[in-house]
């Protein structure tokens, strides 16, 4: 029996398992993604559904944490469902899954600025994705670190209205989030960084679009490399819309160019971004090697090369992200006396890359998103 979750006890509502939707017409796909998330003990399949009309009529009474959701179907697609389902059911998580095209990339992206938490690109035949594993893996783990997120959000919402506190043991991880006085921090950089380096993954268009939208001083003096956690055909559109908002040369990065101030590089998807110097000058190095933690692109090539060609005159900022990944290189960069800062957990859509940063105590600041552009202007500008 679904039990709506106001009438839930909080530890019941932290202690059940993460309840996910899936909604495809597909019959294969359906039946793979079940499969996978029935076979997580802490994950629980509640529907399987084959059009988005379906999942907006059952999502309050299947009470989902997670919804994966198709963008092409019959009758209503998932771009029209998504205020629907998110209107029905505050602090839903919807994770876009549709095939690698780049009308479906446009779409994904669309998504995400409509409310969709994030994306997964399926391969272009069901076999490719049935037998991919980093696929399985990935989606799981997106799954699984979102719906805790979303529960620990009812969760606290839970406690406020009630005006209690909740079992020990369960409120204080669950409702309480680090800040910057949790973290030993390294001093500020005593000369103006010259050059800006950002990583990010689950969260990180969101958190870009705010960002690079308030970043004109910085862009004035100094280039800004990207590695976002995407795919091909994704990144180019990335690359599209920041260069809009910013009013920037913003591009996907290409091998050999040479990187000047005022100008945005993203790493291209399924590719590696490093820099190098050739005869006195920085350059990009795009090149297709192995993944890193799991990654292509990664952050740790490019903030690792950068600790090589900048030391002390690079930046490093990690947002929002799953995993670890550019944890090694900012400790390559730290080492060579440059700079790390980091988002905070509370403004963060998941807290793994920026946390792992700040829990080393690589950190120089650990700042919610929207203090991180007026902070990065006054460095880049020498203030303190």
């Amino acid at each position: 029996m679904n039990v709506a979750i106001a009438s839930q006890a909080p530890a019941a509502t932290i202690a059940r398992r993460i309840r996910v939707m899936v909604v495809d017409d597909a019959v294969v796909v359906r039946g793979l993604f079940a499969r996978w998330i029935s076979a997580e003990p802490d994950l629980e399949m509640v529907a399987s559904l084959r059009n988005a009309r379906e999942a907006v009529d059952q999502v309050v009474s299947a009470d989902p944490d997670v919804v994966l959701l198709d963008i092409e179907m019959p009758d209503l697609d998932g771009l029209t469902a998504l205020p629907l389902l998110l209107a029905k059911k505050r602090d839903l998580v919807v994770i876009m899954a549709s095939t690698l095209t780049r009308r479906n990339a446009e779409i994904s992206l669309r998504a995400i600025a409509l409310g969709a938490t994030d994306y997964i690109p399926k391969s272009s035949t069901n076999g490719e994705t049935a037998g991919s594993l980093s696929f399985r893996r990935e989606l799981i783990e997106k799954v699984r670190q979102l719906g805790l997120r979303a529960k620990r959000l009812r969760f606290t919402r839970t406690l406020g209205a009630r005006g209690a506190r909740a079992d020990k043991g369960l409120s204080e991880p669950a409702s309480r989030h680090a800040t910057a006085s949790s973290f030993r921090l390294r001093p500020m950089p005593a000369v103006p960084p010259r050059v800006l380096l950002i990583g990010a993954s689950t969260g990180g268009p969101q958190a870009l679009n705010a960002l690079l939208s308030k970043l004109d001083g910085v862009l004035e003096r100094a280039p800004v490399l990207i590695t976002q956690h995407m795919p091909p055909m994704f990144t180019a559109i990335l690359a599209e819309h920041l260069a809009r908002l910013s009013k920037r040369d913003a591009h996907e990065a290409v091998d050999g160019e040479e990187v000047n101030a005022g100008t945005i590089y993203i790493a291209p998807g399924g590719k590696h971004m490093r820099v190098a110097r050739r005869d006195g000058i920085a350059v990009i190095v795009i090149d297709d090697s192995e993944p890193v933690n799991f990654c292509k692109p990664s952050v740790d090539p490019l903030f690792s090369s950068a600790a090589q060609v900048w030391g002390s005159w690079a930046l490093g900022l990690l947002l929002t992200g799953m995993g670890a990944d550019g944890s090694r290189g900012s400790q390559a960069l730290a080492a060579a006396g440059g700079t790390i800062l980091a988002q905070d957990e509370a403004s963060s859509v998941v807290w793994g890359m920026p946390g792992q940063v700040a829990n080393l105590g690589l950190c120089s600041a650990v700042l919610p998103l929207n203090d991180i552009a007026p902070k990065l202007a006054r460095i880049f500008g020498g203030e303190p």
